[in-house]
């Protein structure tokens, strides 16, 4: 069956394992640049969603659009509606801390927000959530055998993108040792938890809200390839 948002009637042409970028644009580099026989399974509101092979595995990678609302309607519909059992975002960051350089790789053990998204769909009043600790453990090992550091911590997942104080993050920082912030994470996580499946969240460094150094869009788009590669070498 379709849902609102997804225009697909066969679940079976959606892998188990989806990979879910932001950036539809990143969704299509992904699938073009890594997957063989690959097709299209979705351009509702131009969300594209793909799916190949990669190494004899079949695997689906589609955007999310940005923030908790949009990755929260379609992270569900793929785990409620077309049985996808793991997504890992793969997605890009703003460092909170110096130690973070562009184009670092980030793994989320949990996501901190000052969100409601967990609470209003009734799962939790939690603040904090975990990401699966089996799916971050196969991207560890991925990263291992690709010789691909990775930063590990908690993530800020935030509703806004422009803080009338940009000082904030300062705060946020020391107050919950979050290393970087984006917009997704936690929505993600409140589905896999409401819908008993699987979700982690490895993340780039786009720019530094520290040092105010920035990529470009086009470098988001295609160049933060060593998370694309862990996502998609991990044994799920």
């Amino acid at each position: 069956m379709r849902t609102p948002h997804i225009e697909l009637d066969d679940k079976n042409k959606i892998a188990k394992t989806v990979l879910m970028p932001g950036d539809p644009l990143r969704a299509k580099f992904i699938a073009e640049t890594y997957l063989e026989d690959v097709y299209q399974f979705n351009t509702v509101r131009n969300m594209f969603g793909y799916t190949g092979t990669y190494k004899g595995k079949k695997i689906s990678v589609m955007g999310s659009g940005m923030g908790m609302p949009s990755i929260g309607i379609y992270s569900y519909e793929l785990f409620k509606f077309y049985d996808v059992d793991t997504i890992i975002r793969v997605g890009s960051a703003g460092a909170y801390t110096k130690d973070l350089n562009l184009y670092d790789v980030v793994l989320a053990t949990h996501a901190w927000s000052e969100s409601s998204y967990a609470k209003t769909m009734g799962l939790s009043s939690k603040k904090k959530l975990k990401a699966t600790t089996k799916v971050n453990q196969a991207l560890r090992k991925s990263a291992r055998k690709l010789g691909v550091e990775l930063h590990e911590g908690v993530i800020h997942s935030s509703d806004v993108f422009y803080r009338l104080n940009p000082d904030e993050f300062k705060e946020i920082n020391e107050k919950h040792q979050a290393l970087a912030v984006e917009m997704e994470s936690f929505a993600l996580f409140a589905n896999a938890i409401a819908t008993n499946k699987q979700a982690a969240c490895i993340l780039t460094i786009s720019d530094s809200l520290v040092t105010k150094e920035v990529t470009t869009s086009e470098e988001r788009e295609q160049a933060f390839t060593k998370m694309m590669e862990i996502a998609l070498n991990a044994k799920i």
